[in-house]
């Protein structure tokens, strides 16, 4: 029986070769009721001794037949199916499904709500980084970060409750617009908001995001190189972690992101801020960064929000769409979120197909995960930030 443990270049990784008869290494269970799984998912977990050596995901405690609930429903009916998708970013959930809809059915939406529509998915991006982020570093064993970003996420989810009459699961976007007016301290209360998270973000690099425990505990683990994260169809910020420079609201605009200046945060090899691209701190880098181009985003939707017209006109009373099929995509907080519908003329769709970006994601654990520590799997798990309704559906 041979054991060869050699440390690799970045001393955080380990490799391990095992002879056919190998009986050291033990199979152990993590999860589904585990408070680092980040919902109910299930992690057989192969260890030598405290060394990963092999994990296989173990899906399915969550499904609740979401796609097939959406066949036997009307269009506006699914909206709220949609929301329980990625129930931390349910508006962003809602934006791909409703324009597949309006595409499908040639229906014109205003510029006011598109405009609308793009605020309402920055103030929802920025909601999901704090919670990923405030998580991450609870994963790290910071706990008060968690504390600090929640007040701000408060604020977040109480702007998205005054326009849509709900904290969590919005209802809001509808096919043709939104179901309700914009109450009339909506800019004011963005205005604020942006200036009471970029204070937050100020203060959060020096207590958790420069902190020298918390840069020791997720530097150079977790590895993702470029090439793979590819391979396996990784977006949002766990591709931008690893030097990939897509973004759907840059690469193939919708609704009115043409009109936003903004840039898309980038970890390149080389250009490093700490450790090395595609490792755990990159990945939480980038949801860092990119809370301050969304507020760049809604400092100008502040702007182009015209005050005049409505939202809720272009709502059709009745909606049969006509048959037809359609994929719609959209950079949802954790990458790209598509659905593809098949219409056979009726107010119901055929079939329904979701593209859930945790689901895709999730399926490089076992890759960037072998030869680190039982701790550091904990890390890199936090650092994909998946969420368990999307992944089963």
């Amino acid at each position: 029986m041979e054991n060869n443990l050699e440390n690799t270049t970045n001393n955080n990784k380990i490799n391990i070769e095992y002879s056919q008869f190998d009986s050291e290494r033990m199979r152990l269970n993590a999860g589904p009721q585990h408070p680092s799984t980040h919902g109910v998912l299930r992690l057989e977990v192969e260890l030598d001794g405290e060394i990963v050596t092999d994990i296989i995901p173990h899906l399915g405690y969550l499904h609740r037949c979401f796609e097939k609930h959406c066949e036997n429903s009307n269009y506006n009916q699914i909206v709220p199916f949609v929301d329980r998708l990625d129930y931390v970013s349910a508006i962003n959930n809602e934006f791909p499904y409703v324009m597949a809809v309006e595409k499908l059915a040639g229906i014109e939406v205003s510029e006011k709500v598109q405009i609308l529509r793009a605020m309402c998915a920055e103030i929802n991006r920025i909601a999901n980084h704090l919670l990923a982020i405030s998580a991450f570093g609870l994963d790290s064993g910071a706990f008060t970060p968690l504390l600090f970003l929640f007040r701000e996420r408060e604020f977040a989810l109480g702007i998205l409750e005054k326009l849509s009459g709900a904290r969590l699961l919005y209802n809001y976007f509808c096919p043709g617009g939104v179901r309700y007016e914009i109450y009339s301290d909506f800019k004011k209360d963005v205005k604020v908001f942006i200036d009471s998270v970029r204070l937050a973000m100020k203060e959060m690099e020096d207590l958790l995001i420069f902190n020298d425990i918390f840069i020791k505990r997720t530097e150079k683990i977790g590895l993702l190189p470029k090439e793979v994260a590819i391979n396996f169809a990784c977006s949002g910020p766990v591709a931008r972690g690893s030097g990939i420079n897509f973004d759907i609201r840059k690469s193939a605009p919708y609704s009115s992101y043409d009109k936003f200046d903004f840039d898309i945060p980038v970890v390149e090899p080389g250009k490093e801020v700490v450790g090395v691209s595609g490792d755990c701190w990159s990945r939480n880098w980038v949801r860092v960064k990119e809370i301050e181009e969304s507020c760049k985003i809604l400092e100008q939707g502040i702007t182009l929000l015209p005050d005049e017209g409505s939202v809720t006109d272009g709502i059709p009373k009745k909606l049969k769409v006509p048959a037809g099929e359609v994929y719609c995509k959209a950079e949802n907080t954790k990458g790209e979120l598509g659905f593809y519908l098949v219409s056979n003329g009726s107010d119901k769709p055929e079939r329904v197909r979701a593209r859930a970006t945790s689901f895709v994601n999730l399926a490089i654990l076992p890759s960037i995960s072998k030869g680190y520590m039982f701790a550091d799997l904990i890390m890199i798990l936090g650092s994909i930030d998946i969420v368990l309704g999307e992944v089963d559906r």
